[in-house]
């Protein structure tokens, strides 16, 4: 269903995936889901470039701009019913230009968890967005006010906000996805991204990546049963 989609901006849903490059990184068989899975972290702009986002409305043409125009930057990152990734990609070109942001304001969960055949992974945006990446390569997006995830998704990011408290931001090139035994939770925030990792049973009886996991696994649950099969 997203062969449409993929086509326009050049990605195939066919075939092993082509050679990687620097920064990005490639744990599915598929490029549109390698895509996908990148797309999700937000700290590579190129991957939102295309026909219709250069020369689309002011928000992508503001945060695609060669040049950033800061006072629009910061209106786009400031704007609590915007996209959270559009929010979160204006924080990034505002740190890039030597800007300040607000710190630990989160807008996004990303839960990664390796399997017996691939990486699972959940991401739960601050918009009430969700996207679902199987270990097999099947894909379930939810999006827009109302969707039926959006409840849940506001409460994992509520519970997810005391662990971000708690840490600060990964300062280097972001990491492969984690291997067995470990998952990885990312926080996707104003000032960068923050991370957590560890064996699952070791998370799941942590104070604070305890309530994490066990919300993500609620809004799993839920997105499994409500998405394509």
């Amino acid at each position: 269903m997203f062969d449409k989609l993929f086509s326009s901006l050049g990605i195939g849903t066919r075939g092993k995936h082509a050679p990687t490059p620097p920064g990005r990184h490639a744990p599915y068989a598929e490029d549109h889901v390698n895509f996908l899975y990148n797309l999700l972290f937000c700290d590579d702009p190129g991957l939102f470039r295309n026909a219709d986002n250069d020369h689309g409305d002011d928000l992508w043409h503001t945060l695609l701009a060669p040049t950033p125009d800061v006072p629009a930057l910061r209106a786009i990152a400031g704007d609590e019913t915007a996209d959270s990734r559009a929010r979160a990609l204006a924080c990034n070109r505002l740190r890039a230009a030597g800007e300040t942001v607000p710190r630990r304001q989160l807008l996004g969960v990303i839960v990664e968890v390796p399997l017996q055949q691939g990486l699972d992974v959940l991401a739960a945006f601050g918009d009430g967005g969700v996207r679902y990446l199987n270990q097999s390569g099947r894909v379930a997006i939810f999006e827009g006010e109302g969707n039926p995830l959006e409840q849940l998704t506001r409460e994992l990011l509520a519970v997810a906000q005391p662990l971000v408290d708690r840490i600060g931001p990964w300062d280097k090139p972001r990491l492969p996805p984690p291997r067995a035994p470990d998952v990885r939770l990312t926080f996707l925030v104003s000032d960068g991204l923050y991370f957590g990792e560890g064996p699952f049973a070791t998370l799941q009886e942590d104070a604070l990546g305890g309530p994490v996991l066990a919300k993500a696994a609620q809004l799993l649950q839920r997105t499994v049963e409500l998405g394509p099969r």
